[in-house]
């Protein structure tokens, strides 16, 4: 399989190397705007934690500044600019941008749009006192230059002992990295010792330019995904070995998000579908299934942000699983090991914003 995948994965290369030395060499141009423009991205296939890290930007950043969020909304039923309302679903803006809005509510506008210059345009023209536009997943869309680019890498599966599709998961050579500005190591585990920074520093081996930051998941108390009315108080804590929990994941790395349950005591079942996963009638029907089977003297069911804000919007969940239903929360934790260097004061740095109109 290596060897049939080998020449296409070259092929894949080709195309993706011309693509960007068209943009290098300014045949394909780049839009600056004078709003700073943050773009967050990376060059794997999911699985490096984009949404949380856009959350977390986005959370700090609006304690000062009115920002915005545009993301293309992938796997949306619509076409064109979108801006997320009260009346938004998912099918609508995509589960991401949906996540954000719910969570964020008014406090930030969040829209989406295929064509990034025709988003920011139509953002800047709605609202005119906006200060910070946050690019969701931008990184290989080049069409808009960024004030600051970031790219994320998974501790994990960094990019750099990766390779290109469909060989491996990059979108794009390794030696990509050097166009971000900043470059965030995610979901680091706990418990690491100096020495392991410094091997992941010298393996990234960035540009003087470049700022490393190192970043993991914190995660919170369980939240209802249909009401508060749950027939007792879902807290893992609480829970014994005599109880069962089944995980519910439609994510592109799940395993994150499981071990995290390894570390109780109650009897956990798996339950994994495909990233952005939109579930069926049939596929209600197996979990639900897969619910009245579980042993336990408590049973619940706990699943992602990204799914909860699909399964709160599904038509075919049944209405007696829904106050067994749970989600965890999860926020970035950025970890100072360099210098003491503050993330989100060098990030406002490099995006100048020195006023409250720009």
């Amino acid at each position: 399989m290596v060897y049939a995948l080998t020449p296409l994965s070259w092929i894949y290369g080709m195309v993706t190397g011309v693509r960007n030395w068209l943009f290098d060499s300014n045949f394909l141009k780049e839009e600056e705007y004078d709003i700073p423009v943050i773009g967050v991205g990376n060059i794997t296939v999911g699985g490096t934690g984009k949404t949380p890290h856009v959350e977390y930007i986005v959370e700090n950043l609006s304690l000062e500044y009115s920002v915005a969020v545009l993301s293309r909304g992938y796997k949306r039923h619509t076409r064109g600019f979108v801006l997320a309302n009260a009346k938004s679903t998912p099918d609508m803006i995509g589960d991401e941008p949906f996540q954000i809005y719910h969570k964020f509510g008014g406090k930030v506008q969040v829209a989406v749009c295929e064509n990034r210059r025709k988003g920011i345009e139509e953002l800047r023209r709605l609202f005119p006192n906006l200060q910070v536009i946050v690019l969701d997943d931008s990184f290989q869309h080049r069409w808009v230059k960024p004030k600051v680019s970031i790219l994320l890498t998974d501790y994990n599966r960094p990019f750099y002992k990766d390779n290109l599709l469909p060989l491996g998961r990059l979108r794009e050579s390794p030696l990509q990295v050097n166009r971000a500005d900043m470059v965030v190591v995610t979901k680091c585990p706990e418990g690491l010792m100096p020495i392991n920074f410094r091997i992941a520093t010298k393996d990234l081996d960035l540009m003087k330019f470049q700022k490393l930051f190192f970043s993991r998941y914190e995660y919170g108390q369980l939240k209802p995904v249909f009401t508060d009315d749950a027939p007792y108080h879902a807290k893992l804590s609480l829970l014994t070995s005599a109880d069962s929990v089944l995980l519910l994941t439609g994510i592109a790395h799940p395993h994150y998000f499981v071990r995290y349950f390894r570390n109780f005591p109650f009897k956990v079942k798996v339950d994994h579908y495909p990233d952005h996963h939109n579930f069926s009638r049939n596929d209600v029907a197996e979990i639900s299934e897969r619910f009245t089977n579980l042993r336990g003297e408590r049973k619940i069911i706990v699943t992602t942000e990204k799914d909860a804000v699909r399964l709160m919007h599904n038509p075919y969940f049944p209405k007696n699983l829904k106050p067994f239903t749970f989600y965890l929360p999860v926020r970035v934790k950025m970890i100072n090991v360099i210098d003491d260097r503050d993330f989100i004061e060098e990030l406002k740095s490099a995006i100048n914003v020195d006023s409250k109109n720009t």
